[in-house]
């Protein structure tokens, strides 16, 4: 998509920036003063705004805002972090830009969905809800060693580059915190607008809340009119989307795409769902009639803001999207998030054992028969309560080891990373530097609980990916209703413990949802695999796959060992040692689009690029 908008204070010296930037069809708000303030391209469906007095508040993207009301709620705004009593109770994901004075404030969304990034243009400070397009304006090279870190398997880049980017000289404002500019655009105070709920409800209480916030958030999904689709994998994450989607939208259609492992049953739920929402369009498509997983790969070119590593499902969304497109879609509707919303991880009882340990003990042994492991396996996982700090300084010394296995791997603040079998001793020497140094700063983790810390970092992971992919995706935009702020925070609300059920699937949405999607439906007891189509995918397009590592421009920047990659697709390597593949062919993916000699790769007009 070609949406992006730059932020400028209310100094003399930012016009010269503006300048560059204000192209035909770009549009333009001022500072109170007059001077300019946000300069960009950006639908105007997607804009709410109100100004009183010397106060000036744009919101960017989903939201319930209404202009009278934005207007009447900023009318007694007389400081930048006042803005955010305007937005309080509002639902939807946005951006929020406020000017009170010249004085500002901005800041994106919790899940990472939306982010604020900065850089020095000529001197001038300049924000942007891109980083790519403060890159081209400031002519910043990629950074190699933010590249080294979103290699690692599992991924930590969204914890360990929080305010980090994978561009030099652009920084990123955390997602929790607002970026504060006084009217020359020195540096306010760091200001936080976000905070993780304590997990305090009962699951009845979570519920309701869950309930409420996922039916707004679809509502901002469906409120602009018309048509708009939605995954109905079969999982209940899609079908609960489907669902509420289906009560306000004008028109509703429905895809779901076939797995190829015939222990799959995803397909017979689905079939389900489609039966019992008949108003619906169904799209229904066989494993040949869809892109297979790594198809096109070979000449893909995304010049996103930062690697993703969907490069994998590209060709696959790429066709779901024109389908739905052809059928009147202007949005669709994801599950993304369900997963991490709604599935406790193991690591609360880690939590657990600092109040009730026996209980956690109960819990523990039961798990322990599960993943077949002894007494003094769990009992170290449960006693090693360290701080967050301590966890990143051991994650480093570790990031060369064999993948961790079993339950105690999963009891601390995250699943520890490890480098790729193809990462080259330089690539390893620049993780363990970049985790050193998150731990250098005595970093608080993201919740004081780890079972929300842990919730919280996946989110913001697929934040960033969904992001990304509607910066390079044709079609409608991706929604993702299950990452909208009031959304996480409902869902983490709920006190670990009840949201964990003996023979019970995701109960706290299975509650949620009661009334709304049918019995039979919430009661499915899991979800699909989809071993089948990685493999089918990988055996089919091996050869792209090995072209690229012929002239990997990793390779050729030292982060990656062609060869042993070369090894590792040759081979049919286990799971366990192909699941980093995802994230190294992001990075190549990436690189290459960087490389290329095709249009520029921001999205506004080459004119306005440095020189």
């Amino acid at each position: 998509m070609d949406d992006w908008w730059v932020m400028l204070p209310d100094s003399p010296a930012a016009a010269a920036v503006a300048e560059r930037l204000c192209r035909e069809g770009v549009r333009r708000v001022p500072h109170a003063s007059g001077r300019p303030w946000l300069v960009g391209r950006w639908d105007a469906r997607q804009e709410v705004s109100a100004r009183a007095g010397e106060a000036r508040i744009v919101l960017l993207g989903r939201s319930t805002a209404q202009a009278g009301t934005l207007r009447r709620r900023i009318e007694r705004v007389r400081r930048p972090a006042e803005a955010e009593r305007a937005v309080t109770g509002l639902a939807g994901s946005f951006h929020v830009l406020a000017s009170v004075g010249g004085r500002v404030w901005a800041r994106g969304t919790a899940s990472a969905v939306r982010r604020v990034f900065t850089a020095h243009i000529d001197g001038v400070p300049v924000a942007a809800g891109r980083a790519d397009v403060l890159a081209a304006l400031s002519g910043a090279d990629p950074d190699l060693g933010a590249l080294a870190v979103r290699l690692l398997h599992p991924p930590v880049a969204s914890t360990v580059l929080a305010e980090r980017t994978y561009w030099r000289d652009v920084r990123a404002v955390p997602p929790q915190e607002a970026l504060v500019w006084e009217r020359d655009g020195r540096r306010g105070p760091r200001a936080r607008w976000w905070s993780p709920p304590e997990p305090h409800l009962s699951l009845t209480e979570a519920a309701a809340e869950v309930r409420t916030a996922l039916t707004d958030a679809v509502g901002t999904c469906t409120a602009g009119g018309g048509t708009v689709s939605a995954d109905l994998s079969g999982g209940l994450d899609s079908t609960s989307l489907c669902f509420l989607a289906a009560r306000e939208a004008d028109r509703l259609v429905t895809v779901h795409w076939e797995g190829r492992d015939p222990d799959n049953d995803d397909a017979l739920w689905a079939a389900r769902a489609r039966e019992a929402l008949p108003s619906a369009t169904h799209l229904v498509l066989s494993g040949e009639e869809s892109p297979d997983w790594f198809a096109g790969v070979g000449g893909l070119r995304l010049p996103g803001e930062e690697p993703c590593a969907w490069v994998r499902d590209f060709a696959k969304q790429t066709d779901l999207l024109r389908r739905v497109g052809e059928h009147g879609s202007r949005l669709h509707l994801s599950g993304g998030g369900g997963d991490e919303m709604f599935t406790p991880f193991p690591c609360h009882l880690q939590d657990l054992a600092a109040t009730r340990p026996w209980r956690a003990w109960q819990l523990l042994s039961r798990q322990r028969h599960q993943w077949r492991v002894g007494h003094l396996s769990v009992a170290r996982g449960v006693l090693g309560r360290t701080s967050y700090r301590r966890w990143l300084l051991d994650a480093a010394g570790h990031v060369a080891l064999a993948p961790p296995t079993g339950l105690t791997s999963m009891l601390g603040w995250q699943p520890e990373p490890r480098a790729p079998g193809w990462a080259t001793p330089e690539a390893v020497a620049m993780m363990t530097d970049a985790l050193r140094t998150a731990a250098a700063d005595s970093p608080e983790p993201l919740a004081p609980q780890r079972s929300v810390h842990c919730a919280l970092q996946q989110v913001r992971e697929g934040g960033n990916t969904i992001r990304v992919l509607n910066q390079t995706l044709a079609g409608p935009d991706l929604a993702l209703p299950y990452t909208d702020d009031a959304v996480v925070t409902a869902a983490l609300s709920v006190r670990p413990l009840e949201a964990v059920r003996p023979g019970a699937y995701k109960p706290l949405l299975g509650a949620a949802l009661s009334g709304i999607v049918p019995a039979h439906l919430l009661a499915r007891p899991g979800k699909g695999p989809y071993d089948a189509d990685f493999y089918h995918g990988l055996r089919r397009h091996r050869g792209e796959l090995l072209a690229l590592t012929e002239d990997s421009l990793l390779a050729e920047a030292g982060l990656v060992d062609a060869e042993r990659l070369r090894r590792a697709l040759h081979h049919h390597a286990a799971a366990a040692e192909l699941d980093p593949l995802l994230h190294t062919l992001g990075c190549e993916v990436w690189l290459r689009a960087l490389d290329d000699d095709g249009p520029a790769p921001v999205p506004y007009p080459p004119a306005a690029r440095a020189r």
